[in-house]
């Protein structure tokens, strides 16, 4: 059985908006990212588990605000006390994930098909999200991660990269097209181009 992606029916490629007589590198770039493993991870209160003990994919756990610890295949995003957003190229890492957290300390939740994710790389990237999203992207640096709301659709984003800015936007699946919609139409004034 194959999935369909989140935003099948309206991620179609192409250039949109502001992008006449502009060079290809100034445009924003818009795709959606697919075939993740994205796995929630919460730590019960009563747990007296010790994080230093546990490693996936040669990542430990931090439970810092805004964090994210990150290999080239997989990322691990803090998104609360003792709660992580697992995100990784390697699907057979769910394995190891299982057998890794003891289910009386740990809740892991497999949400690989219940969010779409938006990918969005350009020097405008932040003046896109400042314009639905009340946080203060001028703070948000590489490898950090929040929560928030954009139009009033619960996202979290992934600050991938700097120079330039790229970010990983999730949401849940049925709010996707909205979001998408919502980012695009934000892009709009800068040009972007989709793949």
């Amino acid at each position: 059985m194959t999935s369909i992606s989140a935003l099948n029916y309206i991620h179609k490629s192409g250039r949109f908006g502001n992008h006449e007589n502009k060079k290809e590198e100034s445009l924003l770039k818009v795709s959606e990212i697919k075939n993740l493993l994205i796995v929630q991870i919460v730590q019960y209160k009563n747990s007296t588990t010790s994080l230093e003990s546990i490693d996936i994919d040669n990542l430990k756990l931090k439970n810092e605000p805004l964090n994210v610890v990150c290999n080239d295949d997989t990322r691990i995003l803090w998104n609360g006390p003792k709660n992580w957003l697992l995100v990784s190229t390697k699907k057979d890492l769910l394995k190891n994930i299982l057998e890794t957290f003891n289910e009386t300390d740990f809740a892991v939740t497999d949400l690989s098909h219940s969010r779409a994710i938006i990918e969005l790389e350009g020097q405008e990237v932040k003046e896109v999200l400042k314009k639905g999203c009340p946080f203060n992207f001028n703070n948000l640096e590489k490898n950090n991660s929040i929560n928030s709301i954009y139009n009033g659709i619960a996202f979290t984003v992934d600050m991938l990269d700097n120079n330039p800015n790229k970010i990983r936007i999730f949401t849940l699946r049925s709010f996707g097209e909205s979001l998408y919609h919502s980012i695009t139409d934000a892009s709009l004034e800068f040009g972007y181009k989709i793949f």
